[in-house]
């Protein structure tokens, strides 16, 4: 699929909505509510009616779609976009070749599609697993080392060979840390934990010891047969050409939602379907409203 295609295929309000009708509900449309039978009605946006519990809706209502005054044809052509950008898109490249009106409604836009990458199911990685951590953020002059890795954002990283890539955007890089993410995202049968020589996956990976290996890049080794990180490292590198080239600059309270889009891609690099998969993840996510994605963090 690509903007040809998007422009051909669905190149009216009607014919978007009747795909996103037919992702939505491929059995046939039911109420948004009770779950019932319904009726289309005869107008412009293509609404529908539940006699059962008197409730009018359209097939966008409830979704990442929802209350936005933006063309569907420009939703489309922003999801394409953000799903074919190896690097990502930044919100400033989307209003510049979409024609959206202001920055601030372009910024909306990609948030809400992003917030429909992340998955709440994810399936426990088995087989090859090669874990590491980086950091990222702005250059701090004029404080040690130290202190500017400490005033950066740290992101765990978790890569099945032949398989899913996982980031976390994380508090720290302890002990502790490592251990939980181990043990939400990594089976217990795990054939070969992979890390580098970093002190704090010793005791992060205590029930995986007899399958843990290390790779002491401190003593300049990268590469020992199978052996390695560079998978994971593979993608990180991806992930920091899309922060310096692509975004620029992101707060740390969007970061995870930035790690989201780039897994969801990346994972999805083969599939000839992913702007199709994409849009059924959007149309089954739920609302992303303006005041939620701006909230402030508590401290």
């Amino acid at each position: 699929m690509n903007l040809i295609d998007i422009n051909t295929l669905f190149g009216t309000e009607e014919k978007c909505r009747e795909l996103l009708v037919r992702l939505r509900w491929p059995e046939g449309p039911r109420c948004i509510r009770c779950g019932g039978d319904v009726a289309e009605l005869e107008t412009e946006k293509q609404l529908f009616y539940c006699k059962e519990c008197d409730y009018q809706f359209s097939v966008t209502a409830g979704t990442v779609f929802n209350d936005s005054h933006l063309p569907l044809v420009k939703w489309f052509a922003a999801t394409l976009l953000l799903c074919e950008a190896k690097k990502g898109m930044s919100a400033c490249q989307i209003q510049r070749t979409l024609g959206i009106g202001s920055y601030k409604t372009a910024w909306y836009l990609c948030h809400r599609i992003r917030s429909a990458m992340n998955e709440l199911e994810k399936p426990m990685l088995d087989g090859t697993i090669e874990m590491d951590e980086t950091y990222v953020g702005g250059v701090k002059k004029g404080i040690g080392v130290k202190a500017a890795k400490a005033a950066k954002e740290v992101v765990i990283g978790i890569r099945q060979r032949n398989g899913e890539l996982r980031f976390f955007h994380a508090e720290d890089a302890t002990r502790e840390t490592l251990a939980k993410f181990i043990r939400e995202n990594v089976s217990e049968d795990v054939d070969v934990l992979i890390t580098d020589d970093f002190r704090a996956y010793t005791h992060a990976v205590s029930q995986f010891k007899s399958r843990h290996h290390r790779i002491n890049h401190t003593g300049g080794v990268y590469v020992d047969g199978d052996i390695h990180t560079n998978t994971v490292e593979s993608a990180f590198s991806l992930l920091k050409r899309g922060i310096m080239g692509t975004w620029h600059k992101m707060s740390a309270k969007h970061l995870a939602a930035y790690l989201d889009e780039m897994c969801f891609r990346f994972n999805r690099r083969k599939n000839p379907n992913l702007f199709l998969d994409t849009l059924r993840h959007m149309v089954t996510a739920p609302v992303l409203t303006f005041a939620k994605l701006t909230k402030e963090t508590a401290a």
